[in-house]
């Protein structure tokens, strides 16, 4: 081994050993949270993707799902979700060559007594997606692949202003 090897090797194993000390650590990719709830109720639908990927992902992080509002410590209420496909751009044809896609979710977080712990907040994603004629089942399933990802960064998003309320005790 040659000293600039060494040398890098040297300072890999320091800047690791610093980061360890400090209590550094990667967020996990489970969208770990520690959520200051020991339960929840959750204002989707039974049948929703949404809120059954954000029931999943709160019940890793030690929280319960419930049903009850008065037995719960919050409440994360659905005020909107809505999934928009827009005309980006066209080609000198007048056909569409690019889409937004964009996905709204609106909610808020109440108490059990119905005191609002979170306002009215909105979160809006959006992504492009070039479109071709010549592929439009493939098309068709990269946009599901796109909202797919869109709603797994919402459920994070979410994780995240959950774990940021300071609920009153």
């Amino acid at each position: 081994m040659n000293r600039r090897t060494f040398l890098a090797y040297s300072a890999i194993t320091a800047t690791m050993a610093t980061l360890s000390a400090c209590g550094f650590r990667l967020r996990g990719s489970n969208g770990e949270a520690n959520l200051p709830f020991k339960t929840m109720v959750l204002g989707f639908g039974d049948t929703s993707p949404l809120g059954a990927e954000l029931r999943r992902n709160i019940r890793a992080n030690g929280t319960a799902v419930i049903t009850d509002r008065k037995l719960a410590d919050a409440s994360l209420d659905v005020l909107s979700e809505t999934r928009e496909k827009v005309i980006l751009s066209l080609n000198s044809a007048g056909r569409v060559r690019e889409f937004t896609l964009y996905y709204k979710f609106r909610f808020q977080v109440v108490d059990n007594t119905g005191k609002q712990l979170l306002a009215p907040t909105d979160i809006i994603l959006k992504r492009e997606i070039s479109f071709n004629e010549s592929a439009v089942l493939a098309k068709e399933a990269e946009e599901g692949l796109l909202y797919r990802d869109m709603q797994s960064d919402l459920v994070q998003q979410i994780l995240r202003r959950l774990a940021a309320l300071k609920p009153a005790t």
